[in-house]
């Protein structure tokens, strides 16, 4: 069994490998294999003085979107719920979020968090949302720590031509683009036309030979469709070269029909091996791939995630928390008693199949936090 540290690093040589038909590509993740040790070495300190510190941290920066899909946890979980609680406020995919957004954190409070996080040995953001590009800070924030991978989710539609030249002079920010599979499949859940400007995006990260990636949810419908022979493909020569599937998570009542069956879910590791033989690309699969570090990371096991007001929590599906980073610091927080309690309930961890575990045991999870919060157990 890898550790997380080991994974990163032999997820980043294997970036460096995939990488030698672009030498510009490939010495920056060499340069990021450097640095990820050193960020290891800086946690392993903080480990000998009983802080247990995640190489990743899955932030959050914004509640908005310039969109509105179908089955969305961010607009479900992270500060949206009134959109399903009254039905007339609800409009169909692609309409933007037209309700007061939660307050956000400032921009100074952006910056401020990643660099705590950088001090502590962090190494490496997925950036979420809402949509992210959203949040112009971004950049700024990504230009000021070099040494530190951003890997941001984005449903591509900012992804213009101006944005696109200030990205490609950051060779730290990842783009992953959200996908649902063809177009079909992509603009019924995001929208009219959607998948169509997430072409002409990869399309430019393509042109300026910047590194980006997709992002599919796997769900029951497009299962055989993502799947199939050609699509890889045709997302490989559009420049695709960093590949994220997730089992979708139904957050959303009335979408469980989504979740993969059982069948499905088998045929994943094997559809991966043959991937990673036929295409000069990284490949991972979510959870499948935790198994090989020990499980699901979340609670500061690998990572941890700050929502866009500041809140730390175990992971983007278990939007529970003992700590606001408006209050308390970064290194606070990661010592929370909510985020040690929860380490204490391996049960809670167990894969079952059918996305976060955490979310299956939300009503436990809910429970610990009461417990610490109560000094009950």
């Amino acid at each position: 069994m890898m550790t997380v540290d080991r994974s990163l690093g032999v997820f980043f040589w294997n970036a460096v490998r995939i990488s030698t038909s672009h030498p510009r590509q490939a010495w920056q993740f060499a340069r990021t294999i450097a640095w990820q040790t050193a960020a290891a070495r800086v946690r392993r300190a903080w480990q000998r003085r009983g802080v247990r510190v995640p190489p990743i941290v899955i932030f959050s920066i914004t509640h908005q979107c310039n969109l509105h899909c179908t089955g969305c946890y961010a607009q479900i979980l992270q500060g949206c719920e009134e959109v399903f609680d009254h039905a007339e406020a609800t409009g169909p995919p692609g309409e933007e979020c037209s309700f007061p957004s939660p307050t956000e954190l400032s921009d100074e409070k952006l910056g401020s968090i990643v660099a705590e996080a950088a001090d502590l040995g962090v190494s490496f953001f997925v950036v979420a949302g809402g949509e992210p590009f959203m949040r112009t800070e971004l950049l700024a924030v990504a230009e000021r720590f070099p040494k530190i991978i951003f890997l941001v989710f984005t449903n591509g539609l900012l992804l213009t031509e101006e944005m696109v030249d200030r990205i490609t002079r950051l060779r730290n920010v990842v783009p992953l683009l959200s996908l649902e599979g063809t177009a079909v499949e992509t603009d019924q859940r995001r929208g009219e036309g959607t998948y169509e400007q997430l072409m002409v995006a990869m399309a430019r990260l393509k042109r300026r030979r910047h590194f980006f990636g997709g992002s599919v949810t796997l769900t029951s419908h497009n299962f055989s469709t993502i799947f199939s022979d050609g699509y890889i493909t045709g997302l490989a020569e559009a420049g695709c070269r960093f590949f994220l599937f997730a089992d979708y998570t139904p957050v959303d009542p009335g979408t469980d029909d989504w979740v993969l069956t059982e069948s499905q879910r088998e045929q994943v590791e094997a559809h991966m091996r043959s991937l990673r033989k036929r295409y000069r690309a990284l490949f991972i699969a979510v959870p499948w791939d935790e198994a090989e570090v020990g499980g699901c990371l979340s609670a500061g096991k690998g990572f941890i995630h700050i929502n866009a007001s500041g809140e730390v929590e175990p992971c983007p599906f278990a939007p529970f928390s003992d700590s606001d980073l408006s209050e308390v610091s970064l290194l606070e927080a990661l010592q929370s008693p909510f985020l040690t309690r929860l380490r204490e309930l391996p049960e809670l961890f167990e894969y079952e199949g059918g996305g976060c575990e955490l979310w299956r045991n939300r009503e436990q999870v809910e429970q610990a936090l009461a417990e610490v919060q109560t000094g009950s157990k």
